[in-house]
């Protein structure tokens, strides 16, 4: 089968992302604006010898995602924001049990119910900081439709080959937008799945980690039988309250995302080789920051955009260099102000740094970017 072309909502080209990366499970609940990936995932996976549940409630999705990995499968879920928040129990127990899963989760305004049918950039945060407890996290933020079928197959990837839940959080621009894409051919993008133990199974122990900092983790069902907990564990998988191996159980857990930072972390430089000024954004607002910089550029503005695709771990390095050779830096997003407390954290007061922030279901245009160029130049 060849590469083809396809007119594609992004909703539908992420659950077409994950079907490409080898999802053969889906669970989840109703809720816009990221219901359509459900739809399709509910219409395909049967063709294929997947299962799709409707299960009765978030939090339920996300156990039934977990078990599903733990028998071998790639597994997938999609929510926004309120969903999302009934998920991170749950999220917390993947993390510390390693179990690989993706969660997307179209993001809409809020807090609460908020505006069902609005975009909103507003839960970048929750992706890191929703569970309890110290744990990697890695988001993906992309801002095509296209973008949006590849990252859903990075996300899996990473989740495989990290052993580790990933999000992947479009706004609802980009989940509802409609684009040309190109699918590629089986076999064209890489498709990682987990590494299997190499020993028997009377010799297999979850957590063993003589072979690195990511444990082999085999498939419940087949010959090898393990225990699984949410309490902290030794390489055998049952409890323990021994402070030596807790503490290096959290910390092996952090320095495996953390040692694969050139892995992970992507984005895009765009005209920055001899920018004064550069606009940071993410998603469907990195669109509306590029046509700015392309209008400056075109009145003799020196302005360049660094766009974010993968928003967690942050690309503290990328920023922390701008910084250095910059004048100001401005960031627009569909929050009131998130992703600005990072980027100064990053700038180490080097640099002046504005935000531009709306909450109201509208997008940032480029030009009130723009106007903000202006008047920082």
């Amino acid at each position: 089968m060849s590469k083809r072309v396809a007119f594609l909502q992004g909703n539908e080209a992420c659950a077409q992302g994950a079907l490409y990366a080898g999802c053969r499970f889906f669970a989840g609940y109703p809720i816009t604006p990221s219901t359509e990936v459900a739809e399709v995932m509910a219409k395909e996976l049967p063709k294929i010898g997947g299962a799709f549940i409707q299960m009765e409630d978030e939090i339920a999705a996300m156990a039934a995602v977990i078990g599903a990995s733990l028998t071998g499968m790639k597994s997938l879920t999609a929510t926004s924001g309120p969903g999302f928040s009934l998920k991170q129990e749950n999220i917390g127990y993947a993390c510390i049990t390693e179990v690989p899963c993706v969660i997307i989760n179209v993001m809409r305004g809020g807090p609460s119910t908020g505006m069902p049918t609005g975009p909103s950039q507003s839960d970048v945060m929750q992706a890191k900081w929703g569970t309890h407890g110290d744990h990697p996290a890695i988001c993906l933020v992309p801002a095509s439709v296209q973008e949006l079928f590849t990252e859903t197959v990075r996300a899996f990837n990473l989740s495989e080959k990290y052993r580790t839940p990933v999000t992947v959080m479009p706004d609802e621009i980009v989940g509802h937008m409609r684009e040309r894409i190109i699918i590629p051919a089986p076999g064209e993008l890489e498709i990682i799945s987990r590494t299997v133990p190499s020993v028997s199974p009377q010799d297999y122990k979850p957590y063993d980690t003589r072979l690195g900092d990511i444990p082999p983790l085999a498939a419940f069902g087949s010959d090898y039988r393990f225990h699984v907990t949410g309490l902290n564990k030794a390489e055998d998988g049952f409890p323990t309250t021994r402070a030596e191996l807790v503490q290096a159980e959290e910390e092996r857990q952090i320095r495996k995302i953390e040692a694969a930072i050139d892995d992970i972390v992507t984005f895009e430089e765009y005209l920055l080789d001899d920018a004064e000024i550069v606009i940071i954004a993410f998603g469907s607002i990195a669109r509306s920051a590029r046509y700015a910089v392309n209008e400056a550029r075109n009145n003799g503005i020196k302005v360049g955009l660094f766009r974010i695709i993968t928003y967690w771990p942050f690309p503290e390095r990328q920023i922390r260099s701008l910084a250095e050779r910059v004048k100001a830096m401005i960031v627009p997003e569909m929050n009131l102000g998130m992703t600005i407390h990072e980027v100064r954290r990053c700038a180490e007061g080097k640099v002046p740094v504005s935000g531009i922030f709306r909450v109201d279901g509208e997008p940032i245009t480029p030009d009130e970017i723009y106007a903000r160029i202006q008047e920082v130049r």
